[in-house]
């Protein structure tokens, strides 16, 4: 069948489909004007509503916001610590006169400090700077005394060394991270428009099952009546008669099953699509489809440069060797470096307190050395470095099945043209001889009934063939843009904006 005759083909069957259905509303399925629903319609509705479609949406946004978080922990980060007050009472232990007395105590204390702090991704340090302002109140004597201490400025350090930098990892981890949330939400999108597929074809054939049996109804009340009479005129036996009002009885009840069938496959449509209003719906059969030919090579080049797939194998790699490194530096000889300079001044008036300040330096090296650990280190780097090895050879086989999948859907997509022109040709046989076959039945050149009941069953079969090919078409169609995350028709990657969802 030529590419042209294709097309006219689309457009005959959808509108004598379309003018049968209406036809069908209008003799009292519902008073209410049906609303028609094209394939794409659907899908885009279905992305938009569906409730796959809002979660995807949640997910995405859960990822956008935990990965703007991380971002948001490299930025400097300022800090106001207060105590507001601190009152104690009680006896202590204190130093007078050289020597160490118990006393009663009632003091109150209010700090206050000020401090901005900026992590070192590269070093896994800190760098600081503060302000501070302490306050103490002294009710141990007849008239309570106060006094202030206050530090206007420190700077400082805090760098471990030889430690495990999480720092320097999740600066490499989280990003990919974040671009897998990105591309899963692409393939979820496809994912909804493939399943979309399927409630729209699900719907349209039951709505194409329902026609077609009103259509066999007519066919066979016509038949039996014009039958009744060739057998008063005893042109046919009594078993045609009977074999005629059987189908007649059959193509009644299959009426009945094909609405329940409708109803059904109506509401899963609706549950799905969110759809509340009871206004009946009529699915549009595709008119036409996009044919085109994918490169297998292509394809998984595609796949693996814009999948989640792709970027989850190097992320499980990389936090695999992470988890080794984590294990050789913990356990192992370890330091902490301490450093801060500041000045500082004590007054017993706020004002003083700020009139030449005095130097405040610290500087501490904390060391923590392993003597005796019994093997728990070495344990842990042997367990670090056979997962590594474990995910390593999982990730290998991975791909190799994620490349032959890969290989038999873009098969099975090319076939799909081919399998098309196949259906349609089948579908408009069947209908041609069903129709010469009744027609020769009616005028009498055909007196077997059973030629042509089979001639009518091959005739429906060809016809739920040809859209179940339709149906199979689409989905390998949407299933080709979710393994790949590429756009085929227009030749570009598929992509979205971020920020869109997020309002």
């Amino acid at each position: 069948m030529k590419k042209h005759s294709l097309a006219r083909y689309f457009t005959s069957i959808r509108t004598g489909l379309l003018l049968l259905l209406l036809n069908i509303f209008s003799a009292g399925f519902s008073q209410e004007e049906p609303a028609l629903f094209s394939l794409h319609e659907v899908i885009d509705l279905a992305q938009q509503q569906s409730p796959d479609a809002q979660i995807a949406k949640h997910r995405f946004r859960s990822s956008y916001w935990k990965y703007r978080s991380f971002k948001a922990g490299y930025l400097p980060s300022l800090k106001l610590n207060a105590t507001l007050p601190d009152f104690s009472r009680g006896i202590d232990q204190i130093t007078e006169n050289s020597k160490e007395v118990y006393r009663e105590r009632q003091i109150t204390q209010y700090t206050a400090n000020l401090s901005l702090t900026q992590k070192v991704g590269v070093t896994g340090g800190e760098v600081f700077m503060q302000s501070g302002l302490q306050r103490l109140d002294n009710f141990n004597t007849d008239t309570s005394t106060s006094q202030f201490l206050t530090t206007p400025i420190s700077i400082g350090f805090n760098q471990p060394i030889f430690g495990y930098n999480a720092y320097r990892w999740d600066k490499k981890i989280e990003p990919m991270r974040y671009e897998e949330a990105l591309r899963t939400y692409l393939e979820t999108n496809e994912q909804v428009a493939m399943s979309a597929v399927n409630h729209f074809f699900n719907l349209l054939l039951a709505q194409v099952e329902r026609s077609i049996a009103v259509k066999n109804q007519s066919n066979y009340d016509t038949l039996y009546n014009i039958a009744k009479g060739r057998y008063v005129l005893g042109k046919i036996a009594e078993n045609e008669l009977l074999q005629l009002e059987l189908n007649l009885l059959s193509a009644n009840a299959a009426v009945e099953n094909a609405d329940l069938e409708y109803q059904n496959m109506l509401f899963t449509f609706k549950s799905f699509m969110r759809i509340k209003s009871n206004q009946p719906i009529i699915l549009l059969p595709p008119a036409e489809n996009t044919h085109f030919t994918v490169k297998v090579d292509e394809a998984i080049q595609s796949a693996k440069a814009n999948t989640s797939y792709g970027i989850n194998f190097d992320r499980q790699l990389l936090e695999a060797e992470s988890q080794v490194n984590m294990a050789r530096m913990d356990g192992r000889f370890e330091a902490d470096l301490y450093a801060s300079f500041g000045l500082t001044q004590t007054a017993d008036n706020l004002s003083e307190a700020y009139i030449d300040p005095l130097d405040e330096e610290r500087v501490s090296l904390g060391i923590v050395v392993p003597i005796l650990d019994w093997g728990q280190a070495k344990g842990r780097i042997r367990m670090a470095e056979s997962n590594l090895d474990l995910v390593e050879t999982s990730i290998e086989q991975a791909r190799i099945d994620f490349e032959q999948n890969i290989f038999l859907k873009v098969m099975h997509f090319n076939m799909q043209k081919n399998q098309m022109r196949i259906a349609a040709k089948a579908d408009t046989v069947a209908q041609k001889r069903f129709d010469v076959t009744q027609k020769r039945y009616m005028i009498g050149k055909v007196n077997d009934v059973l030629e042509l009941n089979n001639a009518q069953i091959d005739n429906d079969n060809a016809k739920k063939g040809y859209y179940n090919s339709l149906k199979t078409y689409w989905s390998s169609f949407y299933e080709m843009r979710k393994i790949t995350l590429f756009d085929f028709v227009e030749n570009k990657k598929l992509d979205f904006d971020p920020e869109k969802l997020i309002d």
